[in-house]
């Protein structure tokens, strides 16, 4: 029974302290990764998406020039892996701004003009990439 209480605690990311024999579920630690403010000033997150290896990815936007910036955070640096950030105008078959590569702690910044106009965003650590084609219009 001990096992189970630990692997179910394991994937909820949680501590369990036996107390008694009752199971008691603590938070850990480790939290997701936050903006970093790594796209600049004057850039605000608008959006984001948790990733299940461990990272975040940002989409930030800054109204003064009409840019939009992604950004993947791992929530612990570590050995480098690939990880990647990427922006497009929506429509477009290939990825206009793209950062793929192996890192420590974060991907991106990547930057793309879109005022006015859809652009489709996403992040990834691995295998693990935010749903693909995230879509977000100004």
């Amino acid at each position: 029974m001990h096992q189970r209480i630990k692997r179910a605690a394991a994937r909820v990311g949680a501590l369990t302290l036996l107390a008694g024999g009752t199971a008691i579920a603590v938070p850990t630690t480790a939290q997701a990764a936050d903006y970093n403010g790594v796209c600049g000033s004057g850039y605000s997150v608008i959006d984001h998406r948790d990733l299940n290896l461990g990272g975040t990815v940002y989409l930030t936007y800054n109204s003064s020039n009409g840019y939009n910036c992604v950004v993947t955070i791992r929530d612990n640096p570590g050995p480098a892996l690939l990880m990647l950030a990427g922006l497009r105008q929506t429509g477009s078959s290939t990825w206009t701004k793209l950062d793929e590569n192996y890192y420590t702690t974060y991907a991106g910044p990547v930057y793309l003009y879109a005022a006015h106009s859809c652009i489709d965003w996403e992040g990834g650590i691995e295998d693990n990439i935010s749903g693909g084609f995230d879509k977000h219009c100004s």
